[in-house]
């Protein structure tokens, strides 16, 4: 009995240091047409630092402004006026997490996935990407319409991070 126990709680650990390495942007619902402050936070569960990280942008939303802080400094690309990802650079030691913002105008309908891209001091990269149960999901945010009315949730938004 015991050692089932012992196995229960090491596959618990397991499984919450696994959740707390993703990448999240919240909040995880916003509303249609809203100008919506974001947050990304990354937790670095890596054995080595982290040293960047870039989130693309989906289609379909507007940044309007990305948060300065110390510590860190970003890039942004753009196809023409519209950014379409954000690179924050600083180094997060293992077993630490940083929180990053920006601004952005909300599209009027849709799931926007947030894909990210982790890079490592040792030159390896992980890539948030995934759907909803892969290794590595990309964090999701779904838009409701406004007024309050929820929108069915889609089966990626269904993933806890």
């Amino acid at each position: 009995m015991k050692r089932y126990l012992a196995a229960g709680i090491l596959c618990l650990a397991l499984s919450v240091a696994v959740l707390d390495a993703h990448v999240v942007v919240a909040p995880r619902e916003s509303t249609a047409g809203a100008e919506q402050i974001y947050t990304v936070r990354i937790h670095n569960e890596a054995a080595v630092s982290s040293t960047m990280l870039e989130l693309e942008v989906p289609a379909g939303i507007h940044v309007m402004q990305v948060a300065s802080g110390d510590g860190f400094t970003f890039d942004v690309k753009k196809d023409g006026d519209r950014i379409v990802s954000i690179a924050w650079k600083q180094e997060i030691k293992p077993k630490q997490f940083k929180s990053y913002t920006f601004t952005a105008h909300n599209p009027e309908s849709g799931a926007l996935p947030w894909k990210a891209h982790q890079t490592l001091a040792d030159g390896s990269k992980i890539d948030w990407v995934g759907g909803q149960g892969a290794k590595q999901p990309a964090s999701v945010t779904t838009i409701v319409p406004k007024g309050g009315a929820k929108a069915a949730p889609t089966a990626d938004h269904e993933h806890n991070h």
